[in-house]
């Protein structure tokens, strides 16, 4: 395998490993990596929005290969490995991305829906990294993004299989990152608060589903709490460039996640208040229902203008379809 000499922040021509590309937050990763003029892998489940998603990357310009697979499989980290040094001959950037969100009231969970997030969210990217890790060593050279969210520093009611999955992989990055130091394989943990992707469209809900699916959407639509995923992708890329332990992406986040640290105490009472203004568990044992299939909890003409922003997103970034 050819060698490479380290660099400090210049990704042009490097090899990106992108998971959960397929929509969303992943999607808009990819297009910003091919602004740097990466070449990309890029894999989620479902074939059809792939394609959709690596067309969309190629109409910039970008060298894009496909690989569809669910990050949870244990075959799948050999086969984005593989599929890399195959179609480009080395792999330096890994951003470990793929998600699910389950927004149910604890008592309304059940255990699949804790091993289904962390099989996805936790172990996946462990097992990509330890597939990866070899090849960036043996090039002298490589980075790796972990992409979590301040739901990873502070868990948050009617999330908590998300939360979990997202505590565990800031767990890993933090020691990965420890254990690696300050290069040549790098480790950057990335924590996104809310952002404007059309996740709600896809999210997955239980309990009281139109209230969950209502409450969820405008979190991550309305500026003031969500921030453009855009501008979420080159903040990310940008740390990962300059090979930074950590970026929290916005100041709702940084203050949740230092406030958490800081005032344990304050912190669990302040989350516990949210307790009493979010839904109540269903009393019907209703099975996991994606956002897209839901209708609001409010007027529609009302959600539709406050949601405005997050639908937009959607339909850029390929959250409406399947």
């Amino acid at each position: 395998m050819r060698t490479s000499v380290f660099r400090p922040d210049d990704i042009a021509g490097e090899v990106a490993v992108v998971t959960g590309a397929s929509r969303g937050l992943g999607l808009e990763l990819a297009r910003e990596l091919s602004r740097h003029s990466c070449r990309l892998v890029i894999c989620a489940r479902d074939q059809a929005e792939l394609n959709r998603a690596a067309e969309s990357v190629r109409a910039e310009g970008a060298e894009v290969t496909v690989v569809a697979c669910d990050v949870g499989d244990g075959a799948a980290p050999r086969a984005l490995v593989d599929t890399a040094i195959a179609s480009y001959g080395r792999l330096d950037i890994v951003v470990n991305n793929a998600g699910v969100i389950q927004v149910t009231p604890v008592d309304n969970s059940r255990a699949s829906d804790y091993e289904s997030a962390m099989n996805t969210m936790a172990l996946g990217p462990a097992r990509i990294v330890l597939a990866a890790l070899p090849v960036m060593r043996e090039q002298g050279h490589g980075r790796i993004v972990n992409v979590t969210s301040v739901g990873g520093k502070i868990s948050v009611p009617h999330l908590l299989p998300y939360s979990m999955a997202k505590f565990a992989a800031v767990a890993l990055s933090e020691g990965l990152r420890a254990e690696l130091g300050a290069g040549p394989v790098t480790v950057t943990t990335a924590v996104p608060g809310l952002m404007r992707t059309g996740s709600h469209m896809q999210a997955l809900f239980r309990g009281q589903r139109e209230k969950e699916f209502t409450w969820f959407a405008l979190g991550a639509s309305l500026p003031p709490v969500s921030m453009d995923a855009s501008r979420a992708a080159r903040r990310i890329v940008s740390a990962m460039r300059t090979r930074q332990a950590e970026v929290i992406l916005t100041p709702a986040a940084q203050v949740a996640a230092r406030g958490a640290d800081l005032f344990p105490g304050l912190t669990v009472r302040l989350l516990h208040a949210m307790s009493f203004v979010l839904p109540d568990p269903a009393d019907e044992d209703a099975p996991l229902t994606r956002g897209r299939d839901l209708r609001p909890a409010i007027s529609t003409k009302l959600f539709d203008k406050l949601t405005a922003l997050g639908r937009s997103a959607a339909r850029r970034l390929n959250e409406t379809s399947g």
